[in-house]
């Protein structure tokens, strides 16, 4: 759930997500610059390069801009599954937990969840759960998997147990699909790249608006086939636009500029998680933090997880979420700097101690 709507003064440090990522002077710039057209037509000639762009970044044929990764994982779906189908996914995914029920609604698809570890499921669990369609069991059409993992702390999948994933699903007749919102936070912490992620995918999408810095939009990629249906669905739930090359010149301007920064996100985090590891009351391990995403556990401290991020925010203007009773996230991002980082650190601290004298 997101916070309420806090009073910009009171504001200081916003660690909430990387959403709140905001478009430089130069990309806005680039976007005033851009050429448009209207992109239902095929005439947008920004819209058309940042489509193709990303189609031959992941290595797949054909590529459609949409409003939000959301909008991404709903049509993906839409397209692979027919009403009843289950589309399997590990319990903490992001269509789970924050797409309002969407495949329910627009494609009557069924989310079954798997127990994973830190986000990551296997190809045994594949192989365990996926059975044959009977006349009571609606049977399996999708795997999806999420780069790096959302609610787990911006774990990064190890290739090859993605890989042997998408065989074992593929092995059964099902469809895979890549929620890959940071799949380039993944691609800069392991030195794998983009198109070795992709490859043994069916679907995929990229978000430009997290640490790309791009005020909207996600690129889902696929086949031909795929995109032609996918191009249907986004007329159908209001995605299609007019003169979208603004927003595309933005997603141009992210691949061009803003992906290797992405390493400055992941060593702020890393840095934050550092300096509080020493700090009363909280659970964190600085080795865990792959990406720009600091999970801690606060029960130490006596304070439940929505009370600490209240008082951190009233007292020291640092925002942050709370994924669980006692789990706080924070994620660097573009705009927050190694000071914003050692600010929120000795505001982490001071609050942890003062609640150890409480």
């Amino acid at each position: 759930m997101y916070p309420e709507p806090v009073d910009s003064s009171l504001l200081k440090i916003d660690l909430y997500s990387d959403t709140a990522t905001k478009p430089t002077r130069e990309m806005r710039d680039f976007m005033c610059a851009a050429e448009v057209g209207d992109e239902q037509r095929g005439e947008d000639p920004s819209v058309n390069e940042l489509q193709e762009t990303v189609a031959e970044m992941l290595g797949k044929e054909a590529s459609l801009l949409l409003p939000s990764g959301t909008m991404c994982n709903q049509i993906a779906f839409a397209v692979h599954c027919r009403p009843g189908d289950m589309v399997l996914l590990e319990r903490n995914a992001h269509p789970l937990h924050s797409e309002a029920g969407g495949a329910a609604v627009l494609s009557s698809a069924t989310l079954y969840p798997v127990d994973g570890v830190n986000g990551h499921f296997t190809a045994d669990q594949v192989a365990e759960e996926v059975q044959p369609a009977t006349r009571y069991w609606p049977g399996f059409r999708l795997v999806a998997v999420e780069q790096t993992t959302n609610r787990p702390g911006g774990r990064v999948w190890p290739l090859e147990q993605m890989r042997a994933v998408c065989d074992a699903a593929h092995e059964r007749d099902l469809q895979t699909h890549m929620d890959g919102a940071r799949l380039f936070n993944a691609v800069v912490a392991s030195g794998i790249s983009a198109l070795d992620y992709a490859e043994t995918f069916d679907s995929l999408w990229i978000d430009l608006s997290k640490g790309l810095g791009a005020p909207i939009g996600g690129v889902l990629a696929g086949s031909t086939g795929f995109i032609e249906a996918a191009w249907q669905w986004k007329q159908r739930i209001g995605g299609a636009m007019r003169q979208a090359g603004f927003v595309a010149a933005a997603g141009i301007y992210a691949l061009k500029h803003n992906i290797d920064r992405l390493a400055d996100d992941h060593a702020n985090a890393r840095r934050l998680a550092v300096g509080i590891s020493d700090a009363p009351g909280i659970q964190v391990n600085p080795d865990e933090v792959e990406t720009n995403m600091v999970k801690f556990d606060v029960a130490g401290t006596g304070a439940s997880s929505k009370e600490f991020a209240s008082r951190l925010l009233t007292g020291w203007g640092v925002r942050v979420s709370t994924p669980g009773p006692a789990a706080i996230r924070a994620i660097p991002y573009l705009g927050i700097s190694r000071d914003d980082v050692d600010e929120a650190t000795r505001a982490i601290c001071s609050l942890a101690e003062e609640l150890a004298r409480e």
